[in-house]
């Protein structure tokens, strides 16, 4: 019987080769097989540049036996064999160990100086040569038939798949071939006529071509259907998820003449942005529709989002509907509810209860707040995952707002959701999103961005201190940080480790090395102990913080800085989000190469924040030209969160951007390029709109309908509804 893409591996390769590849690659059935795509493609006479290899990868590679050198080993017992194989520019070493001289002599027999092949292992590095350390290989016959038969097989490419040590590329494209010789019909994603309009390959023959092309012309076109399909695919489950939201039935929830709103907008003591305003009006608008609001909110750090979404909790909270702010972090959680008390004034606040909830509380105080929010005092609540918990139940939530909504992964805004019935949403973000991936991670969710800043921010100036050709900057760095503090400013000094001590690195507690096998120079144990003895810095009021600490000390460490009690703060990034330190004027991040463009713009968004101008210096030791460096300059260059989003984008790619948060099918793209393929990704929003207008159930669509079952699962089609 042929096989069919949902036809699970265990029928089609067998129990112990099915598991191989569920350990490995997670892969279940068919089509998830077939769906992991080749990286690239090598020539059978293409010499892969060894100079580039990546230390600590396992890569494969196309390569020439240049010399074998077998011998016994003289302090243990067995053999080695040690071979130099060659790219025409590099060279590189392989090392096989055996038993005895024997079965060293018969792998350097078979390792012939002059035999070809393709070789996958685990790049390292040995007395300055790099290395694979008893590497799998398969060398390309050399005997005349084959030769022959090479020959013919010159132009066909051989595709190197992303492999594991258990499954080497080559073993993958065997079982690919495998499946493919038995594979029946395809269903197609598109119709036949939209498919000769835009001309693509049949999905069958782009599965052929892509695993099996037998010239590079057979490559692109099958790349090319196959990219259309997933963008066709994703944004037509966007779009059925959306619509889906939009049919249930919520309760709408008007703003009242007089009411809490209107005397909260009358006392503050300032004017909202333009901004501010426009996002307002269209919150305020969504709350009276009968149906669930599902709002992105996209804003700088410091521009205001928080005041914009405690506005929506007083429209909800005027018919007596709850809110629930979840925040990433206990530091966090516990300033919202300082900051919204202190908004709301005492008489406001009284009546609506805002309420922490969160895992470090003690048991009384949890008891006594969980009871607030069971009973539908508590109009606002606030908390952290304790919020998620099944004990914690809400009277009648009306209104979720996700802070940070990166930090989060779906399952968890969901549980959160299933709390009310059809609530109105709210999702904020201070990591600004381009808008191509906006377009494919929030494709069901009505977007505003808020661009312009509160009135009377003094603002920022972001430089780089260059340790690398400059590294007398780091005394520097210091005695600039003693400045702020004489002028009765205070100061964050930033680490990307807690600790980056053997033991820490071993634990876990310390960031991994990066590609070039280099870890952080500073942990905050280690600058906090460098600078206490500082000729200046060590005579002013210090303190460290981290996601290790309590959080009760957390939190005091934090209220304490707020208070003016601590001068300087040296912290990890839990101070990242949300932290509003009006009179923190200096940040100093360490190992500023060890964070991604975006962390680093909402680092430096906790200084700059009052009337004091803001002062952030980079301090890397990254090369000057080097990507790492590239990051650190292009967030010194702009203030402008969105550009550096694109930027970001571009260095890094959506796959890290997107993050593992955004399960489901967003984050499962194959071949999709959110920046590349922005173009394609509108065209295909427009094809999905097109045929879900005229005809919202597929049925017309089978193939599309049939594709989309199998692709997007119950759990990917619940992800796609819970941003």
């Amino acid at each position: 019987m042929p096989l069919a893409l949902d036809t699970p591996l265990t029928e089609a390769l067998g129990t112990s080769t099915a598991r191989s590849l569920d350990r490995a690659f997670g892969m279940k059935s068919v089509g998830e097989l077939l769906g992991h795509y080749p990286r690239r493609y090598a020539d059978r006479g293409e010499l892969t540049p060894i100079h580039e290899l990546p230390i600590g990868e396992t890569v494969t590679i196309v390569a020439e036996v240049l010399s074998s050198n077998a011998r016994t080993m003289r302090n243990r017992r067995g053999a080695m064999l040690e071979v130099t194989i060659g790219d025409g520019v590099g060279r590189m070493s392989l090392t096989f160990f055996a038993k005895n001289i024997g079965q060293a002599e018969w792998r350097k027999k078979e390792l012939a100086v002059g035999r070809r092949g393709i070789f996958s292992g685990k790049v390292g590095m040995f007395n300055n040569t790099v290395q694979f350390a008893h590497p799998d290989y398969q060398l390309f016959e050399d005997t005349e038939a084959a030769q022959r038969q090479a020959d013919a097989l010159r132009d066909v490419p051989i595709p190197i798949y992303p492999a594991t040590s258990a499954v080497q590329s080559w073993q993958f494209a065997k079982l690919a071939a495998s499946v493919l010789d038995r594979l029946g019909d395809v269903v197609d994603p598109l119709p036949e006529s939209l498919r000769e309009r835009e001309g693509l390959l049949t999905a069958r023959e782009a599965l052929e071509s892509i695993h099996r092309p037998r010239r590079k012309n057979d490559i692109d076109p099958a790349v090319r259907t196959l990219r259309a399909h997933e963008a066709l695919v994703l944004q037509t489950a966007l779009l059925q998820q959306r619509e889906q939201v939009r049919a249930l039935t919520a309760t709408p929830r008007p703003a009242k003449p007089g009411g809490l709103l209107e005397r909260f907008d009358d006392a503050l003591p300032f004017s909202l942005t333009a901004d501010q305003q426009r996002v307002g009006a269209e919150i305020a608008v969504d709350l009276t529709a009968d149906r669930p609001m599902n709002r992105l909110i996209q804003g700088e750090v410091g521009s205001g989002k928080t005041l914009v979404a405690l506005r929506a909790m007083l429209q909800v909270a005027e018919s007596g509907g709850q809110s629930a702010l979840i925040a990433p972090t206990e530091v966090l959680a516990a300033q919202h509810l300082r900051s919204i008390t202190r908004m709301l004034g005492p008489d406001v606040a009284a009546r609506l209860m805002p309420t922490l909830l969160t895992g470090q509380m003690s048991a009384p105080e949890r008891r006594k707040a969980a009871l607030r929010v069971a009973s539908g005092q508590a109009l606002i609540v606030i908390g952290t995952h304790a919020l998620l918990s099944e004990k914690t139940t809400l009277a009648d939530l009306a209104l979720v707002v996700v802070d940070e909504q990166h930090r989060f992964g779906v399952e968890q805004r969901e549980t959160l959701r299933a709390k009310g019935t059809a609530p109105h949403a709210i999702v904020l973000t201070a990591t600004p999103i381009p808008r191509t991936v906006a377009m494919t991670v929030f494709g069901d969710l009505d977007t505003s961005v808020i661009r312009s800043m509160p009135a009377g921010r003094a603002g920022i100036q972001t430089f780089v201190a260059p340790l690398a050709e400059k590294p007398e900057w780091f005394g520097r760095v210091w005695e600039r940080a003693g400045e702020e503090i004489a002028k009765g400013r205070q100061v964050f000094a930033v680490c990307a480790a807690i600790d980056i001590t053997k033991e820490s690195v071993e634990s876990g507690d310390a960031p991994p090395p990066d590609a070039e096998g280099k870890g952080p120079s500073w942990g905050v144990a280690q600058l906090d102990q460098a600078l206490g003895t500082h000729p200046t810095l060590s005579k002013v009021r210090r303190a460290v913080l981290h996601g290790k600490m309590p959080a009760e000390q957390k939190d005091a460490v934090m209220q304490s800085f707020a208070r003016g009690e601590i001068d300087l703060l040296i912290a990890t990034t839990v101070i990242e989000v949300g932290v509003d330190m009006p009179n923190a004027s200096m940040m100093v991040i360490m190992d500023a190469d060890r964070f991604g463009v975006s962390q680093l713009h909402q680092l430096r968004g906790r200084v700059g924040r009052g009337e004091h101008a803001g002062l952030c210096l980079l301090v890397t030791e990254a090369e000057a030209g080097s990507l790492a460096r590239e990051r650190v300059e292009a967030v010194a260059a702009t203030l402008d969160g969105f550009e550096l989003a694109e930027v970001d984008l571009e260095l890094r790619g959506e796959g890290d951007v997107l993050g593992a948060s955004q399960s489901g099918v967003r984050s499962s793209l194959r071949l999709l390029r959110v920046v590349k393929d922005a173009g394609l990704i509108a065209h295909a929003r427009e094809l999905a709109a097109g045929i879900l207008a005229d005809d919202p159930a597929l049925e017309q669509h089978p193939g599309l309908r049939a594709t989309i079952e199998r692709r997007v699962s119950e759990a990917d089609r619940a992800a796609l509804g819970k941003n």
